[in-house]
């Protein structure tokens, strides 16, 4: 049987929702890393979105 991991760091990837929502080519992502225990919610941080050249939400999606 399969051992879980118990480790309170997980990767994470961002994306971004405006770019989503408009309907563009492409998509911003970007990955990172946040402690499980401290944020069990889904992370949401504003980051530069190099197709629309300016700040965005970013939100998690994994």
């Amino acid at each position: 049987m399969a051992k879980k991991s118990k480790e309170a760091r997980v990767q994470v990837i961002m994306e971004c929702t405006e770019h989503k929502a408009s309907g563009m080519a492409g998509t911003s992502r970007y990955i990172t890393t946040k402690n499980r225990k401290n944020t069990p919610e889904r992370l949401e941080l504003k980051k530069y979105n190099p197709i629309l050249k300016r700040m965005t939400v970013h939100r998690e999606i994994k």
